[in-house]
Parts: structure tokens; sequence; C-alpha cells
């Protein structure tokens, strides 16, 4: 099954639906995540592309969640086309399973920031932020989207890490009653909500986005709207990995002249680019002409 995010509607409400186990398995590989890193960054993604179905074409969306717990920063990047980057900080974290016998990504997280990014064409990117409530991602989204954005949501988050650290379904759902929603619609939501089995339950069982949506919505008639294909990429190239050398005091530059080569790794991709000498002391001379 390929990865894919619907989106439906119903009276006074709309509902998106992601698989993402293919992209979450791409990122585990490029990080190298053992299984609460895997887990903590495949939710964070899965948030990002469902809060970035939101936005017009072109426009992007950054999750950053910024704990005290070991893995230290969570960052994940998301446009509406359907694609998705990101990074957890520490992704060999090893915890005890938590008292539910889960992955402790609570505990990997800890207490902190969610900081959502969006960028909308404006001069200036929209920036909220709200306190992490459990560290469990989903739960901190929803929290924040009430809190920071005023938009009352259900998200459901999952990712189902195998014996070999692979992930064995990885999706998710947000759920977003609209202004002109009644109270027998509310109540009927936060019923079906209380019933519905784990989001990777359903993926296991080869469930798509749209059969999701049917279960969590039982009881309701939905109008399908679109579906988009879902994938890991990065927008990295040599170029912009040029500014992070470009930033770099003139002490570090000269450091790295002088060792006769430079590798510089993208923290989103794990793709690593090679500056020659030469290349280094251009570099250094439009940074010194600039200033």
């Amino acid at each position: 099954m390929s990865d894919t995010l619907v989106k439906a509607i119903t009276k006074g409400v709309r509902v998106y639906a992601a698989v993402t186990t293919d992209l979450v398995n791409e990122a585990i590989k490029r990080h190298d995540c053992y299984p609460v890193a895997a887990a903590a960054l495949g939710r964070t993604m899965t948030g990002a592309l469902l809060m970035a179905a939101n936005l017009k074409n072109k426009e992007a969306i950054t999750i950053n969640i910024r704990g005290n717990g070991p893995l230290a920063n969570i960052t994940a990047d998301a446009v509406p086309e359907g694609y998705v980057r990101g990074y957890v900080a520490n992704p060999h974290v090893e915890l005890p399973l938590n008292a539910q016998g889960k992955l402790d990504v609570g505990g990997g997280v800890g207490q902190g920031l969610v900081t959502v990014t969006r960028f909308t064409g404006l001069r200036e990117p929209m920036r909220g932020s709200s306190e992490i409530v459990s560290g469990e991602i989903a739960e901190d989204l929803t929290n924040y989207l009430y809190v920071s954005e005023q938009t009352p949501s259900s998200i459901g988050l999952g990712v189902l890490v195998d014996t070999d650290y692979t992930a064995k379904a990885a999706g998710g759902f947000m759920i977003q009653p609209m202004p002109d929603a009644d109270e027998e619609i509310i109540t009927k939501l936060e019923e079906n909500l209380k019933n519905l089995r784990p989001v990777t339950t359903m993926i296991a069982e080869g469930k798509g986005p749209k059969e999701i949506i049917e279960e969590i919505m039982t009881g309701f008639q939905m109008e399908f709207l679109t579906t988009t294909e879902l994938g890991f990429k990065c927008q990295c190239s040599k170029e912009r990995l040029e500014d992070v050398l470009l930033n770099l005091n003139r002490d570090d530059m000269l450091s790295l002249i002088e060792d006769g080569q430079a590798e510089v790794c993208c923290q989103f991709c794990g793709a690593k680019y090679n500056f020659t000498k030469a290349e280094l002391e251009h570099l250094l001379k439009l940074a010194d002409s600039v200033k």
C-alpha cells in the first residue's frame, strides 16, 4: 500500500487520514533510529503532513518539539503537495517500556515546547508555541492547535515498530469540527473516538486512509474530497549547504581550508556534500566581501 493522505468532510466536520509507513521507514533508515526515536519522529512527520494539508500550494509548515528528555529535539517540515522530511537529535535513545507496555515516547520527549511555523508567503512566517503536555506527540499537537491557534481538533498518530526496528505500520488522522457543528454531532463524534481502535491496528490490517475515515466516522455520511500521494523528500542541495559554511566564523573556515576539504551532512536526510579547498577559499572570500 502506497503512502497517501485523504481528505473528507461531513456536516460540521472535516477529517484527514494518512498512511505513512513507507516514508517513516525511509526516515528510520536515513537516521538509523532506534524504536523510541522511530516512533517519535514518525509521529511528528505524520502530524506535519496532516497539518500541512490545510495549507495552500507552495506553503509549508515546520513542527519542532524540543523537550528535556533524551531525544532532545524533533523537527519535521511538510508541504501540502505531500512531501515531508524530518530528523531527531538523538536517534539512538533506548528506554524501558512505559507502564502500558508501550514505547516510552513521552519519556523520550520530556517537558518543553511545541513550536509550529507556517510559511505562507508573507514576509514573516507565522509562528506559535505551546507547552508539551505528554510528549506523546498527538496530544501535544492537539493541545497546540487549541491553545495557540484556537482550533479545536482531535489528532491520532501511531508508529508500530517491529523487532527489526522498521515500522510495521504508521499513520494518523486529524478531525476538526467546524463552527457550524452542533452539539449532537460533537457528542456522536466523541463517542466514536472513545471506541476507536489504534490507527496502527487498522493500518496493519491493510486499511487505507479512506477506510480509516469510515471507521472513525461510523454513522456519518462522508464526502471524500482529494487523495494525495505522500513521500519523504528533502530540499537540500550543495548550494543550500554553502550557507552553513558561510555562517561559520572566520577561524573555523580557515581551519577547514587548512584541512584541505570539508564534508557537510544534511541533518534532515543524511546526504553528504564534499567541498574542496578551492571551493572553501571561494566561500571565505564571499563571506569576507559582505562583512
